[in-house]
């Protein structure tokens, strides 16, 4: 069992909290774009309130552990552990509830290169416990677009996890998936749900538009975020987004692996 302080430990080693390698201009930058309602950083979601720009930095400093200094723009920005270790927390208790009531869950990510063992293992595991985990609309074509114009992607599931692939790729090669910050992908997957007549899902797991797009709809979604995401730490405070947990999301895919270890066995879901 890896206790609470050998995962802090680890979180610091790995780059995954404490200093972290996203640039504080990347940080400001997504702020600026946020309080300017940019759809490129607004992840699905439509906030209530009026986020101005040092709105949204005093909130990703309580929520994610950033400084609060808006005279500081240079460097790299931080994460607190502690928030991280909180949020994990909360987020184990969302896996054990929805185990609890039998709830469908949907997983999803737009960052398949390396988040993709992380949801995995708690496919494997939820599913395990008697969770339906859902892959509805698998093979459907997305058109989304990017910096480099509208890309056609197409959804597919990988061990329970919903991706995105471009289309005409091959599932059966090393291409894990394409990285992508678009609700699309999610709208699709629930539209599939709805005109399967299938069961809607009582938790999203994911990050990105995969969890503010489903927050946004109304369902219930958790998911990591990092530092110049800040969309998913609005949703939180709005009530859309049940838990975003702070955590920098550019690691090799064996550092989350201590994450799945800690979150299922908190959510007393170790096998």
């Amino acid at each position: 069992m890896l206790s609470t302080g050998a995962l802090r430990a680890h979180l610091l080693a790995a780059g995954l909290a404490g200093p972290v390698a996203t640039s504080r201009e990347d940080s400001l930058r997504s702020y600026r774009l946020f309080a300017a309602r940019d759809p490129r950083v607004m992840l699905g979601l439509e906030p209530e309130g009026a986020w101005g720009e040092r709105d949204v930095l005093g909130l990703m400093a309580d929520r994610c552990g950033v400084s609060r200094d808006p005279g500081r723009v240079t460097g790299t920005d931080a994460i607190d552990p502690e928030l991280t270790l909180r949020a994990l927390d909360a987020f184990a208790g969302r896996l054990r509830a929805a185990v609890e009531c039998g709830a469908p869950v949907l997983l999803g990510t737009g960052h398949p290169e390396r988040l993709l063992g992380f949801y995995a293992a708690l496919a494997d595991a939820l599913s395990a416990a008697g969770c339906l985990v859902l892959s509805p609309a698998q093979g459907r074509c997305i058109d989304i677009t990017t910096r480099f114009g509208v890309r056609t992607y197409r959804l597919d599931y990988v061990r329970g996890v919903a991706l995105v692939r471009k289309a005409g790729v091959r599932s059966g090669g090393r291409e894990t998936g394409a990285h992508t910050h678009s609700p699309l992908p999610v709208r699709v997957a629930l539209d599939g749900l709805a005109r399967s007549g299938g069961p809607l899902p009582g938790l999203v797991v994911g990050d990105h538009g995969w969890a503010c797009g489903a927050g946004q709809l109304g369902i219930e979604a958790i998911g990591p975020a990092d530092t110049d995401d800040p969309a998913l730490f609005v949703g939180e405070a709005e009530g859309r987004v049940s838990v975003a947990v702070p955590l920098w999301g550019g690691a090799r895919s064996p550092y989350y692996l201590p994450l799945t270890r800690y979150v299922l066995n908190r959510a007393c879901l170790s096998q």
